[in-house]
């Protein structure tokens, strides 16, 4: 056979293993999630997604971005009650989370899916004061005298807002030997001296940091530490009360939503995440506390030792604290009077 003739074949037989090699792969899955969550979670989420978005692609062999929406907890939750589509709802406290599931869109028994009653983080109620705190701010009697400004969001509108009335409450009611009056009493000094409500715990903590307003910040401890990380050094500091409350914000997939635009899956992963080794180091390195040991234990310096008592403990869980302090003529409003 001439060369030629020889190199032709040769030539023919590769034809199809490169055809092969240039075909186009099939298209890869791409979707989209939408997670709605409370105020100051955004810097927290921001390195959450794309970190979950690369593990989710190796895992699934699929690209999933994830879209944002922030505000107050209690607002969040009564717009995804109103119909936002939000796949998933990471919010302040439970009692959002169980409105939404009383509207039909999460199923009841949301808290029993994930571990830890579904609060894959912790944190507390901290104040943050300006440099060399000036007032001697130390624990929550401090908040209540005359020369002190207290900046607190509304807790008709945030759950960081709720989470702040009840340890200062459970800390009246504890020195007050259990006298509800006392008590109330206690928290109406404080409110006399809380000059706004902002409508979320992000608000709040600009209208201190950046408006300059009032003595001291009740705040998420997560939202204390990252002021004094944006706020450069000497602005700020952190004053741990020896009690607070251990707030625990949870997280929840949105039945009606991802069953009618086929995301579950990617929804339950995305969760997930958060309770893993690479998803709870993520939250230690933005101050909320890691439930997994080995996690907290390599951040255990990190994070400042205090006395903390628990809602349910305390007040019965949230349906309860929420029907006895929040709702509508309950203890809050009895204890707040604008302008008094």
């Amino acid at each position: 056979m001439p060369p030629t003739t020889r190199l032709t074949r040769r030539a023919a037989l590769a034809l199809p293993a490169a055809a092969a090699l240039v075909r186009p792969a099939a298209a890869r899955t791409r979707g989209e999630l939408m997670n709605v969550s409370y105020d100051p979670t955004r810097e927290l989420y921001r390195r959450i997604n794309p970190a979950f978005s690369e593990t989710y692609a190796r895992a699934a062999d699929a690209d999933i971005a994830v879209r944002m929406s922030h505000g107050g907890s209690g607002a969040q939750a009564r717009s995804v009650i109103d119909g936002l589509d939000a796949d998933v709802v990471t919010l302040a406290l439970a009692h959002d989370i169980d409105a939404i599931a009383a509207a039909g869109r999460i199923a009841p028994n949301w808290q029993s899916r994930l571990p830890d009653n579904a609060s894959p983080y912790t944190s507390t109620i901290v104040f943050l004061v300006r440099t060399g705190n000036p007032k001697k701010i130390e624990n929550w009697d401090d908040l209540t005298r005359a020369d002190v400004q207290v900046i607190t969001p509304n807790p008709k509108t945030s759950g960081g807002a709720r989470w702040n009335f009840l340890a200062a409450y459970a800390w009246a009611l504890d020195t007050a030997m259990g006298n509800e009056v006392r008590a109330k009493a206690f928290m109406q000094r404080l409110f006399h001296n809380v000059p706004v409500l902002d409508t979320g715990a992000r608000g709040a903590t600009l209208t201190f940091t950046r408006r300059g307003l009032g003595d001291v910040l009740l705040a998420w401890e997560n939202e204390a530490f990252l002021a004094l990380k944006e706020e450069g050094a000497g602005a700020f500091q952190i004053v741990v009360p020896p009690v607070s409350i251990l707030a625990e914000p949870p997280v929840a997939v949105v039945d009606q939503v991802v069953d009618r635009r086929g995301t579950r899956k990617a929804a339950q992963a995305y969760l997930e995440f958060l309770y893993s080794p690479e998803g709870q180091e993520i939250c230690a390195r933005n101050y909320y506390r890691p439930r997994m040991k080995t996690v907290a234990d390599k951040f255990q310096d990190l994070f400042p030792k205090l006395k903390l008592f628990n809602i349910d403990e305390r007040f019965g869980g949230w349906a309860r604290a929420h029907a006895t302090f929040f709702a509508d003529g309950a203890i809050f409003d009895q204890v707040y009077q604008p302008g008094g």
